[in-house]
């Protein structure tokens, strides 16, 4: 079972971040985009933490956000956008759905261990 879920569609994105969390002690699973995402959502209830992009092909990331909380009905997990955009209005619609954190790229790791492992219930 994996701890975090990280839908991005630049595999060179997903693998560097999957990579940091693998070696840092987090499960990883992977998804291409939000339609990957939700489904692998529901493949693994060990998922605590949804990392992702917004920009993506299929479905975007805050699309996504708001299937999770409406559709899957699923409020435990936390999602967190990675993503390029700093947009206010962006903001507002992903708190607006119940996403928990927001970090504009690029991934910088050791400064998000801390919150993530607490998100995972690892700390």
């Amino acid at each position: 079972m994996a701890h975090v879920l990280v839908v991005d569609d630049s595999n060179t994105m997903r693998e560097i971040v999957a990579s940091f969390l693998t070696k840092n002690g987090f499960e990883v699973a992977l998804a291409t985009d939000g339609r990957d995402g939700l489904v692998q959502l529901n493949k693994d209830p060990g998922i605590k933490l949804v990392l992702s992009d917004i920009n993506m092909p299929n479905m975007d990331g805050l699309t996504m956000a708001e299937k999770i909380r409406n559709e899957l009905g699923n409020k435990d997990v936390r999602i967190v956008m990675l993503t390029t955009e700093d947009n206010q209005t962006m903001r507002a619609r992903g708190k607006s759905i119940g996403v928990t954190g927001w970090i504009v790229k690029p991934f910088k790791g050791e400064a998000v261990l801390g919150p993530f492992r607490k998100l995972c219930g690892m700390s």
